[in-house]
């Protein structure tokens, strides 16, 4: 078999749509699995019905390493091209979708390629610029310098690049970009702005030129939602002979998926999203959706994973089919966490049902135990937030959330210290509990606690907290209540006893 190519498909007889010239309107900070399935996916879709025609130009912000797998030259070798499966339950359907992507024209590496990419900012044709550079990509790094070629952080290499444009159409409306950032932190358009504007103080820039970047140029604060699965390593082989080509970079996703764009209404004209169907929200204000998804999803697992694995379960697909289990679960989502909420109810019922169905995605084997990781900031950032929303609603406490407390407590509550993390046992085997060093050591030197005293050191800890959670009136005693039961007589029971 041949390797996926424009001249491959020609020879294979493919039919489907394919755009195989368009001016490169996107340029791209990242290249891997996520941004594919994701941003990538939703401009083939809008270039195939909304007439958007539109290339993509890749850029890999960091360098390959010697004789590591150069992605790069995989896409390049591949004319761009590669093939997405979207997959899991829709509208109570099993759904595996293949998709032939071919917004993409090329792929650089910012290091290697570093005068190719900066020729780009002076493509006229150029409007978009997308990002997602990690968590730790946005950062302010003073060590980088304007002469750098390329400087080490992100938001260093968009400031050149912002120059280059600045010094070739600076004198011309229109020609800056709209930047959507969809790196996992907390306004991060607005953050990646001030990273921006600090290096041009940094490097003494012209005032001008500040003045273009902050007056020709949209920072869009975004929400990204969908869980992507990558390269389908044990499937390749079987899915590249049913296609009769070799796909060296294939990759898979959830087919939920969901981004709210904070910018301009102007957006919506030029960003055609609704005329493919596509569901992308351009909105004034982001952060209910935001709120949304971090109460609701995220919250939903947080809330229930440690109990379920205490309860004998390991896949969260597994949870989503044990009516115990998975009561407890819609319990927490619609009594008490939904409730806090202000978007409208409709909207959040809707959110609430396509939850359950990524949850039983069969396609995903969601292990209770990685997702577990770092309960303890998870726990504050994400289920927090409802305790406390239910309490100043209705004066009570929300049985769910605080049996999950008693959870998480049960969970933590090891033995043994190790490099890999806190062993604790379930059943009288062994599972490692992994989280902030600090984290371990304190339930560590907590082990032979009685259940109050375990319970009133970690809701004193406001290390932990950023409060004294047994400042929560009826909160401690009710968490100890909880946590002796589950020592007794299980998880299980416990939410058995909730629904």
């Amino acid at each position: 078999m041949k390797q996926l190519s424009y001249e491959t498909l020609k020879e294979n007889g493919y039919d489907g749509y394919l755009l195989e010239n368009a001016p490169e309107r996107v340029l791209q900070f990242g290249e891997g699995n996520f941004l594919r399935a994701f941003v990538d996916y939703f401009i083939d879709m809008m270039n195939e019905h909304a007439g958007f025609n539109s290339k993509v130009v890749l850029v890999q912000p960091i360098p390959t390493p010697e004789g590591a797998f150069d992605l790069a030259k995989v896409i390049n070798d591949q004319n761009g091209l590669y093939t997405l499966y979207l997959r899991g339950f829709e509208n109570g359907q099993k759904v595996n979708d293949k998709r032939i992507i071919s917004c993409v024209s090329r792929c650089l590496n910012s290091y290697s390629d570093y005068n190719a990419v900066m020729a780009c900012a002076e493509n006229p044709e150029l409007r978009y610029i997308v990002c997602n550079t990690t968590e730790a990509g946005i950062v302010y790094d003073a060590s980088c310098k304007f002469e750098d070629t390329p400087p080490a952080s992100y938001p260093a290499k968009l400031t050149q690049f912002l120059y280059r444009r600045f010094k070739k159409f600076g004198n011309e409306a229109g020609k800056g970009f709209v930047v959507l950032s969809c790196e996992l932190i907390d306004n991060n358009g607005k953050e990646l702005e001030k990273c921006v504007l600090k290096h041009i103080d940094q490097w003494n820039l012209e005032p001008e030129f500040k003045a273009w970047v902050e007056k020709e140029n949209i920072f869009c604060s975004t929400l990204v939602d969908r869980i992507v699965t990558g390269y389908p390593r044990s499937e390749a082989d079987e899915i590249n002979k049913a296609n009769n080509y070799i796909d060296n970079i294939l990759d898979t996703g959830e087919v939920f998926g969901f981004w709210v764009i904070e910018g301009p209404e102007s957006l919506k004209a030029e960003l055609p999203f609704d005329k493919a169907n596509l569901p992308v929200l351009i909105t004034d204000d982001h952060k209910p959706y935001k709120q949304r998804k971090v109460r609701i999803l995220n919250g939903a697992h947080t809330s229930m994973v440690l109990g379920a694995y205490l309860a004998g379960q390991d896949i969260v697909r597994d949870c989503m089919h044990d009516d115990v289990i998975c009561g407890f679960m819609n319990k927490t989502i619609y009594d008490e966490i939904i409730p806090t909420l202000t978007l409208p109810k409709d909207e959040l019922m809707d959110f609430a049902h396509s939850v359950t169905e990524r949850f039983k995605n069969p396609f995903i084997d969601h292990a209770l135990l990685s997702i577990s990781l770092n309960s303890t900031a998870k726990w504050k950032a994400r289920v927090m937030p409802s305790l406390l929303g239910y309490i100043e609603k209705n004066g009570t406490l929300p049985a769910c959330i605080v049996a999950s407390f008693a959870f998480y407590i049960a969970f933590y509550n090891g033995k043994k210290l190790t490099d890999a993390g806190l062993i604790a046992e379930r059943n009288g085997n062994e599972y490692t509990v992994m989280d902030d060093r600090a984290v371990l050591e304190f339930f560590y030197n907590h082990r032979n606690d009685s259940n109050s005293e375990l319970v009133h050191a970690v809701m004193t800890n406001t290390d932990f907290w950023g409060r004294d959670l047994t400042e929560i009136a009826g909160f401690e005693k009710a968490v100890c209540e909880y946590l002796e039961d589950t020592k007794t007589n299980g998880a299980y029971e416990v939410m058995k006893k909730l629904i």
